[in-house]
């Protein structure tokens, strides 16, 4: 189980962005991307075909799993993530300051 999942609001630790929040996009092994974070420019070329204009497309690339850090809604900052096994079997992520459930 990983401690980072899609849809998880996250603190940037590290980096050019540190200090920024955003929403996990997706996940791949051990990078992450994170809504309006590490905006980069690709230079496409125009594919009239597909119907794609050609110019300069932003898009977010991703970051390392190990440069954020999962938000607290409750504080409003980055905590670090422990895992419990509740009494039904099910295995939840919890914060490991005040040992709430992250997962519902």
């Amino acid at each position: 189980m990983n401690r980072i999942k899609k849809g998880d609001q996250v603190l940037v630790i590290a980096g050019a962005d540190k200090g920024k929040k955003g929403e996990v996009m997706r996940v791949a092994g051990d990078r992450v991307v994170v809504q309006n974070v590490k905006i980069v420019k690709r230079h496409t070329k125009a594919n009239p075909q597909a119907g794609q204009p050609g110019g300069i497309v932003e898009s977010e690339a991703p970051i390392h799993i190990s440069n954020v850090m999962p938000l607290n809604p409750v504080t409003g900052k980055g905590e670090r993530i422990g895992f419990k096994v509740l009494e039904d079997g099910r295995k939840v992520r919890v914060f490991r300051s005040s040992g709430e459930a992250l997962d519902a």
